[in-house]
């Protein structure tokens, strides 16, 4: 089992919206969705009380040192995430904090409320005990827990670092499990058998997918940190006050499914506009329930095909901004940054809060910005116009034809540089996936190809196809023998 990375492709500018665009007259109606609906990773939670090893085996599922180990109880305080892949399916790993439900340290007892509340998110559940001593109280609050939840479990007995110890862990059979996996989470043992185990009990996919919902109907979750008018969004665009506002952040504390129908003149235009809870730095979470959000708000980002991220045009972007910006761009879904509460700025004020979006979230050039008041109304017809081109952008498809006249047009004007005296040659590309698109370029060195001229091909495809508001994957393959020249 291994971390999958993905870095973002870096491309051109986008050309900037111009702001205060005249609100052109609609109509839009709105009805509730069912929760659970478009598909997303299964996730597969890991939990325990403190100091048995969660972290660690979390660190080695995820294939990287991701947690932070200490052999002092309480270290993990906020759940860690880790895109991994088990036999073949794409999963995300979860770390949870220690759980003791009987001790008076209020910071344990947060984190107790919040392992309680990440159960209802997992489809899976390695609960972890450790198997060179007997059962602790803690550990029979976490089985009955375990119990209640009726969620799979696999239960691990770690520290089994001598294999020959066979005994090592049996007492926990008291616990009430059937079977328990004997695993050293330091050296790697037992790693084979937990990730079959993994497998086995993972849900079929497409499992939380709703049979009635059409999925025709592009979906749009509306995420940011806390108090930077998400709901108030999706108020203005539905034209009722469907999700409750509050001036006070974190009034949202779940993704809610609504359904927007804009009508147009002869058009009807729909999409499901997921809001979800703000998500702000891992050390400002405090309550259990806002970090149970960012496990959903996670979740409802891979349910999207476009995302648009809000944020407070007066207080600017921040470093969480950033974070959020890159998560969406890891995930490939098409972007477009709502700066919010530009009723509250002068022209200067949002010329300023434009610059200094497009410098924090420089990864991302092709994303739309729009200065919009969803107090107000101002510029949220914008967002919606600039949603709908983006997710025409992000389901684009060139024919192959079209594209290797312009990779022919790209090797004249500039071709690859020779790489260890050999020259390097690109014989075709073809696109392989939309939502994001996705090219193949065939090569005799795919090794050998700087990133800059890999940053070069996708600027130049952006200059002649758009692609704007959604990330480009372009991967290089080295040319089979069988293979022909296009």
């Amino acid at each position: 089992m291994t971390t999958r990375k993905r870095k973002p492709a870096i491309e051109v500018e986008a050309e900037l919206p111009a702001d205060g665009a005249p609100q052109r007259k609609s109509r839009r109606r709105s009805k509730k969705l069912p929760a659970g609906m478009g598909g997303s990773r299964p996730m597969v939670a890991v939990v325990g009380r403190p100091n048995v090893g969660k972290s660690t085996l979390f660190n080695r599922l995820a294939g990287e040192r991701i947690a932070i180990v200490e052999d002092i109880p309480g270290v993990t305080r906020d759940r860690h995430y880790a895109d991994c892949e088990v036999h073949g399916r794409e999963v995300v790993l979860v770390d949870t904090g220690g759980f003791d439900p009987d001790s008076d340290d209020p910071m344990k007892e947060g984190i107790a409320r919040h392992v309680i509340e990440a159960l209802e998110e997992a489809d899976v559940v390695i609960a972890v005990v450790d198997g060179t001593v007997d059962t602790h109280p803690a550990d029979n609050a976490t089985a009955a827990l375990l119990r209640k939840s009726g969620k799979p479990v696999i239960w691990c007995a770690n520290k089994a670092d001598n294999r020959g110890r066979a005994h090592e862990g049996m007492a926990h059979y008291a616990l009430g499990m059937k079977k328990l996996l004997a695993v050293s989470a330091l050296h790697g043992h037992g790693m084979a058998d937990l990730e079959a185990a993994i497998a086995e009990l993972l849900p079929e996919e497409g499992a939380r997918d709703s049979a009635s919902y059409d999925e025709s109907i592009p979906r749009v979750a509306i995420v940011g940190r806390p108090n930077a008018g998400k709901s108030s969004l999706v108020n203005r665009m539905v034209g009722e006050e469907r999700q409750l506002v509050d001036s006070r952040p974190g009034t949202t504390v779940d993704a809610i499914d609504t359904l927007v129908e804009r009508t147009r003149g002869e058009r009807q235009e729909q999409w499901v506009v997921i809001d979800t809870a703000g998500i702000r730095r891992k050390r400002g979470v405090e309550e259990a329930v806002e970090v149970v959000a960012v496990m959903k708000a996670i979740r409802s980002i891979e349910r999207a095909h476009a995302v648009v991220l809000m944020i407070d045009a007066k207080e600017g972007p921040s470093e969480q901004d950033a974070k959020l910006a890159g998560l969406i761009v890891d995930r490939g879904r098409a972007l477009v940054i709502g700066l919010n509460k530009g009723d509250l700025l002068d022209e200067k004020e949002r010329k300023y809060a434009i610059t200094r979006t497009r410098e924090i979230l420089s990864f991302a050039p092709w994303a739309r910005i729009v200065v919009c008041s969803a107090k107000t109304g101002r510029a949220v017809n914008k967002v919606l116009d600039e949603v709908d081109a983006a997710i025409e952008e992000h389901r684009k498809r060139v024919p192959t034809a079209e594209i290797n006249r312009f990779i022919e047009e790209v090797l004249d004007h500039h071709p690859p540089p020779a790489a260890r005296g050999h020259s390097v040659r690109l014989y075709y590309v073809t696109q392989a996936e939309t939502r994001p698109p996705r090219f193949i370029v065939v090569t005799n060195e795919p090794e050998a190809i700087h990133f800059s001229y890999q940053r070069y091909v996708v600027n130049a495809l952006r200059e002649r196809f758009g692609f704007q508001g959604t990330p480009v994957r372009v991967t290089y393959r080295k040319k089979n023998k069988k293979e022909t020249n296009v």
